[in-house]
């Protein structure tokens, strides 16, 4: 590696951020450094024998490039921005497919509800979970609404309607009516406080509130709601036995433990809040850290940014690498700064012991669904390039289909597959403007060229240009869709796939590529088409529905 010997000693002692590409100039790994000489360097001139995986993945690297950045702090959000960007292969990459539902209290508001939301935004409200593992949000607001008078429609407060009445909630006290100011914004905030106690691990009030309630019912002969009330008070003794021995009902952490084996690793999270454990949740992960602290630090950062709330608390067993840049990373994206703690002993390094065990125990049994997947996606997509002769690894595939009734409401989808793997944030989706009829080579062929145009344009809403582009049909669809790239003067590997026969065509020749039928290459093939399918029937779907309530209307006002 001569090139890269002269780039190593080239490289600066600043903090910044290094990006590895392979032979083919794809991004394979994005890391971020306090010092890039000396870390940069750790991959190539490590001494002793280095990881496997990060064996391999040098073996692979043909050059890298560095990004300057004036602190550790601003590497680690370029870091994670530059992740998202190009998906490398050996970056920890968390899906954004699975979210934990949060229960939502916006305290700027007059009178808030209790909202249930897997969203997470940095809007100044409060979030309470994530509720998983047998506890279901539902059920907490529920439990909440049965002890205090607490609103929760979606009612416009600001805009209520002259006549509006209570709702039913109201006369079974289950709501206190601020919409007919039926209760101070003082004595509502009072009561909104009280239930964001218990959401901390606080539950003496609300069983205090809901054991006079069934008293109170049940001295009424309202046994329905005395009935009510006691089987929310043992949904709440359900709740109390998850409490943690010898930690306080106001404590709330995160505990993360890390596993490695070979080539492949795991992060287990095992989550307390308000004293309780809510459960732990396992990761696969692909990594090629040099250390457990720094591929901690990168899960645990992205993690936090991408998809959890993060606890006062986190716990981990070795420190975590740039934990001052973290915390402040994580304060920016989420208005919350936690501190990390590495226990030597105590109960949080019992729960990071079982933390541990739930790693290990679940690497050792999903390393065959592991390298499963693998072969199914990544390995899928080697063994397309071989089978089609690509001279570039196909990481980025994109799919066009077309979707019309007898050229009604035409529209086309664009979904792509990243490493084998759908990349849904980069679908997207078209409605045919130029074409009359149900001419699908003609609406091939728009499709295509808005899409590169936006290429050419250098626009990122539509990130990275494909290596592969796959048209659903046989040789009429790829003539067409090759025709605009073409005519843009762009030259990316592009195929047809035919569904009857499931034959691959290719640009220029006249015989179809028959690929093996039990091969990972075609089942990958067949995934990406029929995923653009669905997504452009969808889309098909809710077009004609949309129009054909228009139409109605007009008839209406004729």
């Amino acid at each position: 590696m001569p090139d890269l010997e002269e780039k190593l000693k080239d490289l600066p002692a600043s903090s910044g951020v290094y990006i590895m590409y392979d032979a083919e100039g794809t991004v394979i790994y994005v890391g971020k450094a306090v010092v890039l000489k000396n870390r940069v360097r750790q991959y190539f001139h490590q001494s002793g024998s280095k990881p496997e995986k990060v064996q391999r993945m040098v073996e692979r690297v043909a050059g890298f490039r560095y990004i300057i950045t004036s602190s550790e702090k601003d590497a680690l959000a370029l870091e994670n921005n530059l992740i998202k960007k190009h998906m490398p292969q050996y970056n920890i990459l968390l899906k954004d497919d699975k979210s934990y539902p949060y229960i939502k209290i916006n305290f700027k508001a007059d009178y808030p509800a209790l909202e249930i939301t897997r969203r997470l935004k940095k809007d100044g409200a409060r979030y309470f979970g994530p509720y998983f593992n047998g506890i279901r949000a539902r059920d907490i607001v529920e439990l909440i609404k049965s002890a205090y008078p607490i609103r929760t429609c979606g009612l416009n407060l600001s805009k209520v309607p002259k006549n509006h009445r209570e709702c039913l909630n109201y006369h079974m006290h289950l709501c206190s009516a601020p919409c007919k100011g039926r209760v101070t914004k003082e004595g509502y905030a009072a009561v909104m406080e009280q239930a964001a106690a218990f959401l901390n691990g606080k539950d003496d009030a609300i069983e205090a509130a809901l054991k006079e309630k069934m008293l109170a019912a049940a001295g009424r002969e309202e046994f329905e709601t005395a009935v009510r009330c006691r089987d929310y008070l043992l949904m709440l003794s359900r709740l109390t036995e998850r409490a943690v021995t010898d930690l306080p009902k106001n404590i709330s952490m995160d505990v993360f433990a890390y596993a490695e084996s070979g080539l492949h690793a795991a992060v287990s999270v095992l989550m307390v809040r308000g004293g309780k454990s809510i459960g732990c949740e396992n990761f696969p992960v692909t990594d090629v850290s040099l250390s457990e602290g720094q591929a901690l630090s990168e899960f645990i950062t992205r993690y936090y940014a991408d998809k959890a709330v993060p606890p006062p608390e986190v716990v981990t067993a070795v420190n975590i690498e740039g934990e001052d840049a973290a915390q402040q990373y994580i304060l920016e994206r989420t208005g919350i700064k936690p501190e990390f703690t590495v226990p030597q002993k105590g109960v949080r390094k019992k729960l990071l012991d079982t933390a541990a065990l739930n790693a290990h125990d679940y690497l050792v049994k999903s390393l065959d669904t592991i390298k499963r997947k693998e072969d199914f996606t990544l390995g899928a997509v080697l063994q397309l390039q071989k089978a089609l002769e690509l001279s570039k690894t196909p990481h980025r595939i994109e799919c066009f289909d077309i979707s019309n009734i007898s050229g009604v409401d035409k529209v086309a989808s664009m979904v792509v597959f990243i490493n084998g793997e759908a990349a849904k944030k980069d679908y997207r989706r078209f409605k045919i403007k130029t074409v009359e009829g149900a001419d699908d080579f003609a609406s091939m062929k728009e499709v295509l060229k808005r899409r590169l145009l936006r290429d050419k344009a250098g626009d990122e809403t539509f990130a990275l240009p494909p290596d592969l582009i796959v048209v659903d049909g046989g040789k009429g669809q790829l003539s067409s869709a090759h025709a605009a790239m073409t005519e843009l003067g762009l030259n990316y590997p592009m195929i047809g796939l035919a569904k009857r026969e499931e034959e691959v065509f290719r640009v220029g020749e006249s015989d179809p590529v028959l690929l093996d039928k039990r091969s990972n290459a075609l089942k990958l093939l067949q995934r990406v088409r029929d995923e653009a399918h669905r997504f452009a029937i969808t889309y098909h779907r809710k077009t004609r529905e949309k129009n054909f309530k228009a139409q109605m209307v007009k008839k209406k006002e004729k």
